[in-house]
């Protein structure tokens, strides 16, 4: 479909997830955050869940991690306006807590959903939960972040990179250089998107990483 089709299907689907209520996070949203971008991007971000500030304006990533992601973007010359940005779980865990497996499994068709109707080229990850569930493996983002892989979404073949939640960075400051290092590499795998990509080693050897805090981002 073209940009025009995609931006209208897209917004019919977002009007449909504003009133799902199939789990219990349902009941104390403020309102569904849905995703925002453009609906012509090459490159998806997949992130965790809502925090508060995303719940209260309906945007994925505007907190203190979405700054962060700004700036990300900007190194590589990049802005909100050129990617689309979604999470797993579309409405706010309480307290911020880790969503649970009957969370991820409720929302998951609604993530696969807009997978389907982006048609992206690239997908990036931003920490464990988005990493795990769209890889269908069980290594955590420690031991694959930066490496990108081929899977199968729905019926197309796409380029995933696992990379850190920015919020890893601002718990762990050392760790900005990481998240640098491995975002600079998103220009060459957009352009190389097209081409075929070797699978992921199911082995993988942990890389040295600056200590971090189990905080479900990691």
């Amino acid at each position: 479909m073209d940009v025009v089709e995609r931006a209208a299907a897209l917004r019919e689907y977002a009007e449909q997830t504003a009133t799902c209520t199939k789990c219990a996070l349902a009941a104390g949203r403020t309102q569904v955050v849905f995703g925002s971008g453009s609906p012509n991007a090459d490159l998806m971000f997949v992130g965790e869940a809502p925090g508060f500030h995303e719940d209260q304006q309906g945007v994925p990533f505007v907190g203190q991690a979405g700054k962060l992601l700004d700036r990300l973007l900007e190194g590589i010359g990049l802005t909100r306006a050129d990617v689309y940005v979604v999470n797993v779980l579309k409405c706010r865990p309480p307290g911020n807590r880790d969503p649970l497996p009957e969370e991820i499994a409720s929302c998951e068709p609604h993530l696969f959903r807009q997978i389907e109707l982006m048609e992206p080229t690239l997908v990036a990850t931003l920490g464990n939960f988005a990493t795990k569930l769209l890889s269908g493996q069980p290594a955590g983002i420690t031991r694959v972040h930066g490496q990108q892989q081929e899977v199968t979404l729905g019926s197309r073949k796409v380029s995933l990179y696992p990379l850190y939640h920015p919020a890893a960075a601002l718990y762990t400051p050392s760790m900005l250089k990481v998240l640098e290092e491995d975002f600079a590499r998103i220009p060459e795998l957009l352009a190389q998107a097209q081409e075929p990509l070797a699978p992921v080693e199911a082995s993988l050897a942990p890389k040295p990483e600056p200590e971090a805090v189990q905080l479900g981002l990691f």
